[in-house]
């Protein structure tokens, strides 16, 4: 990781780490409440590159709403700014730590509370595992859609701070719309409840959505109710083989515009093939320049994967070929979730942009991104949710070459320079964090910015949740 530090405001006369330590230890287990440097230090930072992180002068692992409503009692009264934390697996540094701070990591809030059939949803604490909890559910005949490609680690709070999307959002959408009511510790301890439990209601401002994306920078979530849908049938995969990325970014825009509605729509350019096969040896083929993954999940895929297949070799796909069953469409679905791994193994090092952008867009956005990669002499692999436009354009780079480090970072600020060009945003899915904080300010201008600090002072006067972050 490439990482400065991160110092929080603090009060004049600094909290000894001993007398906060006392105070959280008043309304917490002596194993909850973690100051050994040695150990802290394992919860400073994300997976985020080029974002600063601090010191934590305690972690405290919760397991009850009162638990974490006594940390922020204390850390409202002696001015300790608090990072919730839940899997780190976040890729902006929004879960990075300040100097002096509380780490409140929620990992061990990880129950599932209710799985309703009848309403179709789920309460659930914010360390649920998100496979955990599309496993629990799938034994209900219910599904939740949200599969970020970290699903098997990261957690349903991590994902909702994020307002985190996964392969599946060109036809289930991202977690925002699976949240329908939350309870939040509010800065100062106070316990809210936001939302509802039912199938509609619009009782007062939405303040659910406000909390989604918010990177815990207004509250920390402990609870979360969220819909369900019924169990899809299996889907199948398709994989169609371009001799360009912009003849597969065609297929893409043929493929929406015709009216079709696939439960995923998945593009992996020639660097990012070259670098699962590298990793996994999965047999991908090289040779092509953009490998485009469609999945059904319809009671006859194989009629629609026809249907789609067509129209890709209308746009100059140099093969197509179905998946035959379900294990051959999970093998294709493995090496597109292992693609940022993989292109990480590539030199040791990687800045994985968020743009998203049009659909219409696509193909304008991956040939900057290509041209971006000859300016700068950097490998840049692109995986993209391609269905909903969110592209993953990853920048890989030898951390210990300073030069090729300076040069990663421009990179990939013209990257989302670019995106914003083509009536983009900066973030997609992985939010705004510390690595994106200036360009926030650029997509949403100086009033949206006033905006937002006004909703930040309302909910958070003192500034002590996750400060540094998205502001």
């Amino acid at each position: 990781m490439i990482m400065s530090r991160i110092e929080a405001p603090r009060s004049e006369d600094a909290v000894a780490t001993s007398d906060l330590a006392d105070r959280l230890l008043a309304g917490l287990a002596a194993e909850a409440v973690l100051t050994d440097p040695d150990v802290t230090a394992a919860y400073a930072n994300d997976m985020a590159s080029f974002c600063p992180a601090g010191a934590p002068a305690v972690v405290v692992l919760p397991r009850t709403v009162e638990e974490v409503q006594h940390v922020m009692r204390v850390a409202t009264e002696l001015r300790v700014p608090v990072v919730p934390q839940g899997a780190r697996s976040g890729l902006s540094g929004g879960a990075n730590a300040t100097d002096g701070c509380i780490v409140l990591s929620l990992t061990k809030m990880d129950r599932i509370l209710e799985i309703s059939p009848v309403d179709r949803i789920a309460v659930v604490e914010p360390g649920v595992i998100n496979a955990t909890l599309s496993h629990a559910v799938a034994e209900h005949g219910l599904y939740y859609p949200p599969d970020p490609s970290s699903w098997e680690m990261c957690t349903i709070g991590g994902n909702i701070g994020t307002g985190s999307g996964g392969l599946c959002c060109v036809k289930y959408g991202v977690t925002a719309e699976y949240v329908l009511g939350l309870d939040v510790v509010l800065a100062d301890g106070r316990l809210m409840s936001t939302g509802r439990r039912t199938a509609k209601g619009v009782a007062g401002y939405d303040l659910t959505r406000l909390f989604v994306g918010s990177e815990g920078s207004l509250g920390i979530v402990v609870r979360a109710v969220l819909a369900l849908r019924p169990k899809p049938p299996q889907q199948l995969v398709l994989a169609a083989e371009f001799p360009s990325a912009a003849a597969a970014c065609d297929a893409v825009c043929r493929i929406m515009e015709g009216g079709h509605v696939p439960s995923l729509l998945e593009l992996m350019d020639r660097t990012t093939v070259k670098a699962v096969n590298d990793l996994a040896h999965m047999g991908l083929p090289e040779t092509t320049e953009a490998l485009l993954l469609a999945a059904f999940d319809t009671p006859d895929p194989a009629a629609d994967l026809a249907a789609v297949g067509a129209l890709c070799e209308a746009a100059g796909a140099t093969e197509v070929v179905p998946a035959e069953d379900a294990a051959e469409s999970e093998m294709l679905l493995k090496a597109r979730r292992l693609s940022l791994t993989a292109l990480e193994a590539v030199k040791g090092t990687t800045m994985i942009d968020d743009v998203c952008v049009p659909r219409s867009k696509l193909g304008a956005m991956l040939e900057g991104v290509e041209r971006i990669a000859e300016k700068y002499q950097l490998t840049i692999g692109v995986c993209a949710h391609a269905g909903d436009g969110n592209t993953h354009p990853t920048v890989c780079f030898d951390a210990a070459d300073a030069d090729e480090s300076r040069r990663a970072r421009e990179s990939f600020d013209e990257i989302m320079a670019l995106g914003l060009q083509l009536g983009g945003t900066i973030t997609g899915e992985h939010g705004v964090g510390v690595l994106k904080k200036e360009w926030l300010a650029r997509e949403i201008g100086p009033v949206g910015v006033e905006m937002q600090r006004a909703v930040k002072q309302a909910f958070d006067p003192l500034g002590i949740l996750n400060p540094g972050k998205v502001l």
